[in-house]
């Protein structure tokens, strides 16, 4: 996660009940797994936490996106694979922490 000034990145994906946010380590992790899937999803994904945001987009608050969430938007309550889901289908923000 980054420190300071460092920029934060995110994928955001917006889903038909809610818009789910997951945070990672940087735009080019991203971009490099979805060229090489070979590529673990621990370098890429920071923490392992999926998030809601409550249809307010992905510059408001997070909550913790529960298993049945999980489940009523990707059909799965794993959220290795729902992670996968949001990397392929999600926006990638960068922003600067101040």
């Amino acid at each position: 996660m980054p420190r300071g000034n460092a920029p934060q990145s995110k994928v955001h994906y917006s889903g038909k009940d809610e818009d789910f946010v997951i945070m990672v380590d940087s735009v080019k992790a991203v971009q490099e797994w979805k060229d090489d899937r070979s590529i673990p999803l621990a370098q890429v994904v920071s923490g392992f936490k999926i998030f809601v945001t409550h249809k307010h987009g992905a510059q408001n608050a997070h909550d913790a996106a529960s298993k049945q969430t999980l489940e009523n938007e990707f059909g799965t309550k794993n959220e290795d694979e729902c992670m996968i889901k949001i990397l392929e289908g999600g926006t990638l923000q960068e922003t600067e922490v101040g």
